[in-house]
């Protein structure tokens, strides 16, 4: 196939992605997904190889090869819609829901952050979740009807809503379903699959050249995850060999009693995200340019854990420091930036009739030669801030505060980025659940540089764990202090930054 045909093939696969999240996007009722892009859609071959993606959310999408493989399984048929969100069987938690459907050439799918699908608290995201049944309702891979969408929404908080976002996923794959018919039908089917096959070789090409520029070796890294009472190690050792990589966490705490675990999929799914941002970021994301990545774990460990252990805080916190880790041992053989927040700063404020989720973002790490980045979402988070309006006028609480937290990046040749401020009012009795980590654990510093501020979390200025769940009355008050980033390099005269003061 000629170089410039396959650019345009492979323009209009991406194009045809991009276009299912956009519609996706535009007809969701809530505003998790129509405000924060909270949500990811992707082509696959009939191999279930992902050939294309829209650029969304990195955890959604290097987890969905398993949930594509789950349905394969099944020998769906055309015209089937199947849906799932086990962590276990390609899921990542359970408020992530993913649909699949057959194309005239391979498969969609859509991955969407649904705000609420049942389980003991508001929003499916419990603090103290010990077991996967008490976070939600959990799908195993199901083919999807109306008796069965309905079986499912009536489980769920705010059914109507649920009902109006599972809808519009499969507005998306209905689309895709017309797109790729008119692209087969302009270029020939056997010429468009021709050029799937090209597009994953070449960026398995791709991504091997810049492995085989790196140093070979083995280059380990340890951090840690906040628990009430201790800290929960992970250990990473990236071993660098031609053009291949392996990435092994033995030494890795086990599954602990609580929601931190995640499964294997989300495991993988950070590891792929920082090889692909250490080799060829602008290189389309694809099943053939993570090929050269090998990710093990021991089964049963933190990042591999079995069922029924919890996971609602292993997609967002855990995959966090993962990313933190693997970069980490990789700056044994090449420069990488110091730490981001290292945390989603996940928030859900809700009652039994609704349920509202936001992630916040904060500082960034620097870079060997610029500043971090402040107020930003950093490693596996790609989401929007919900907008002031929006948000106020849908549910029960105000925004008194949205700030930069300025003072709170690490100092050094390169700063850190500063992390944010978020205050909100709530005017109405709600139940509050935050999951968060780096509230002990500062944001480190890389080559010299100082370190970030942890993060705070505060109800009427008294400050909460990192993760807590409380009741609250209409007019108190929740603060949100988000970590900053480390910096890069030393600096002569930089002294230690200071937080923003908490109102009194």
């Amino acid at each position: 196939m000629i170089p410039v045909e396959l650019q345009v093939i492979g323009a209009q696969l991406v194009a045809i992605a991009e276009e299912m999240g956009a519609a996706l996007i535009r007809s969701a009722f809530s505003a998790n997904i129509k405000e924060r892009h909270d949500c990811s859609t992707a082509l696959f071959d009939e191999r279930g190889r992902m050939v294309a993606q829209a650029e969304h959310i990195p955890v959604h999408l290097g987890a969905m090869p398993e949930a594509v493989a789950a349905v394969i399984a099944r020998e769906p048929q055309p015209g089937d819609v199947w849906i799932l969100n086990d962590p276990y069987t390609g899921g990542t938690h359970l408020p992530d829901i993913t649909t699949v459907t057959r194309t005239p050439l391979g498969f969609a799918v859509t991955r969407a952050h649904h705000v609420d699908v049942g389980g003991e608290e508001p929003g499916s995201l419990p603090p103290w979740s010990r077991r996967l049944e008490e976070e939600g309702v959990v799908i195993p891979p199901t083919k999807l009807d109306d008796a069965v969408l309905e079986g499912l929404v009536a489980r769920m908080r705010g059914p109507d809503e649920r009902r109006g976002d599972l809808r519009a996923q499969l507005a998306a794959h209905r689309l895709a379903d017309r797109r790729l018919g008119e692209l087969c039908a302009r270029r020939g089917r056997e010429r468009v699959a021709a050029a799937m096959d090209e597009l994953l070789a070449y960026s398995e090409r791709v991504v091997r050249a810049a492995v085989r520029a790196m140093p070979d070796g083995t280059y380990a890294a340890e951090d840690a995850l906040e628990v009430d009472g201790g800290l929960l190690p992970i250990r990473a050792t990236v071993k660098i060999a031609g053009d291949e990589v392996r990435i092994d966490f033995t030494g890795t705490a086990p599954q602990h009693d609580g929601n931190l675990n995640c499964p294997l999929a989300v495991t993988r799914s950070a590891c792929f995200f920082v090889v692909r941002a250490l080799t060829d970021p602008d290189l389309p994301a694809s099943s053939g340019a993570f090929a050269p990545v090998t990710v093990t774990a021991p089964e049963g460990c933190l990042v591999n854990a079995r069922p029924p252990a919890a996971v609602a805080a292993g997609n967002t916190e855990t995959s966090s420091r993962i990313t933190d880790v693997v970069l980490a041992a990789f700056g044994g053989a090449l420069p990488v930036p110091a730490q981001g927040q290292g945390t989603m700063n996940n928030v859900v404020l809700g009652d039994e009739a609704f349920a509202y989720y936001e992630t916040i973002g904060g500082g960034q790490g620097a870079c060997p030669d610029a500043d971090g980045p402040s107020a930003v979402h950093v490693a596996m988070s790609n989401a929007r801030n919900t907008p002031i309006e929006a948000l106020e006028r849908a549910y029960p609480f105000r925004v008194e505060r949205y700030a930069v937290r300025v003072g709170s990046g690490g100092r050094g040749r390169h700063h850190g980025g500063d992390g944010v401020v978020r205050e909100l009012r709530v005017l109405a009795p709600l139940r509050l659940s935050v999951i968060a980590q780096r509230r002990s654990v500062a944001p480190r510093g890389r080559s010299g540089g100082g370190d970030g501020l942890p993060g705070r979390t505060l109800v009427n200025g008294v400050e909460l764990p990192a993760s807590a769940t409380v009741d609250l009355a209409p007019g108190d008050l929740v603060r949100i202090e988000t970590p900053g980033g480390g910096a890069w390099g030393e600096a002569e005269g930089d002294g230690p930054r200071s937080p923003v003061p908490s109102p009194a």
